[in-house]
Formats: structure tokens, sequence, C-alpha cells
């Protein structure tokens, strides 16, 4: 059993994470500075700011792994970089894990580029997406004593498009996953799937992947 604390984990990547984590008897801290409103059985919720990490060392006291699924969305549009820089550093040397849920947008729509970002991404989205990749690059200059992985979703992932659990998903490294008739889309149950797989199974050290079906 891992002790998991997922920041963001009243979010909708967040929430499914902490649902997997426990359900496979994980020990899970969810933060998040709102209180659940469809809290998970069996996770344990605390409350608090990421910018204000010194009050939540027992939080991360422990933690085998740290995953992000902070969202840069009203006041944290322009906060998560900071929040996730503050994050790294206190990891740093610890053995933590530090895992980060990204955006669709930086993975490459084929092997060696271009990235999605580049491909008349959608301006509603771009924000969003500037964030995802400005967070791997940040995790990319970290020293190297801080492990890391960063998950890009698929192209349609989202409470709009929730989609079943079907305990099964593809691994295409830095390469967008697609179906065989071009679609890309990944449930919130089966992203969590492979996110909590790698907390497990540590296939991809202080690099990216991305997953769909």
């Amino acid at each position: 059993m891992s002790r998991i604390v997922v920041l963001g984990g009243t979010g909708y990547a967040g929430r499914h994470i902490v649902a997997e984590a426990v359900q496979r008897g994980h020990e899970v801290i969810a933060l998040s500075r709102s209180v659940p409103t469809d809290a998970v059985a069996g996770a344990s919720y605390v409350q608090g700011s990421v910018l204000e990490l010194a009050p939540l060392a027992g939080v991360f006291a422990g933690a085998d792994a740290v995953v992000s699924a902070l969202s840069p969305r009203g006041d944290m549009e322009d906060r998560v970089l900071d929040a996730l820089d503050g994050i790294a550093n206190l990891l740093g040397g610890t053995g933590t894990r530090l895992g980060v849920v990204g955006g669709a947008g930086g993975s490459l729509v084929a092997p060696g580029g271009p990235r999605l970002f580049d491909q008349d991404f959608p301006e509603e989205y771009a924000h969003e997406a500037q964030v995802g990749i400005d967070s791997l690059a940040l995790l990319e200059s970290t020293p190297d004593d801080l492990d890391w992985f960063f998950v890009h979703p698929a192209e349609v992932f989202g409470p709009w498009a929730e989609g079943e659990c079907t305990g099964h998903y593809r691994d295409g490294g830095d390469v967008l996953v697609r179906d065989a008739d071009g679609n890309s889309f990944i449930s919130g149950a089966d992203f969590a799937v492979a996110v909590v797989d790698e907390i497990e199974q540590a296939n991809h050290r202080r690099e990216r992947f991305t997953v769909g079906y």
C-alpha cells in the first residue's frame, strides 16, 4: 500500500484518481481548497492551498507519491506554475514521486512532432494547454533528485465526455493516442487507471507519456 496525496482531489481528474487509488487499497489524501460535494469513501480530505505549503507539511510527510491535478481556472488561472514549482522544490531529494496531469495540447501528433497545440488548436483551450506545456518544461528543468512523471490525456477528456471504466488504455509515449478512426478519447476512470498504474509500476521516470484508447 502506498500513501498518495492528490492535489486538486475534488476536481474531475483528481476525484477519479482518488477513487481508483482507494479502490486498490492505497492510503489516499485529497488536498483541495473546496469541501468535496461527492467525497470518495475511504479517502481523507484536507482543505488548504498549495500556494502555502508550510501549514501542509504533515500532509506530504511520508508520501510515496504526490499527484498534481490542479487546473488553471478561477483564482488559480495564473498560479498553477507557482504551485508546481513549490511542490517540486519540496519533494526534491525526498524519494516521493511527483505526478502531474497535463493536457492533450502538448502531445505530439506524430513521432518527432509537431504538437497538437501547433495544429489549429482551439483558442478557448489555449491557456490551459500552455500551462500544461510550461508545467512539463518546469519538470524537465528540475534536478535529477526529483522523481517525476507527466501524463497527457487524450484529446477528448473531461466531464462533458465522461465515458465508462473499461480498465484498459494505450500508452502512446509522447504521441497523442488515436483509435483506428482517428478519434482520441479516454474516460475519466480509465485515465485514473493509467495514473495509478504509473504510481505502482514506475514505467516513466522523469518523462511524460500519453494515454488513450
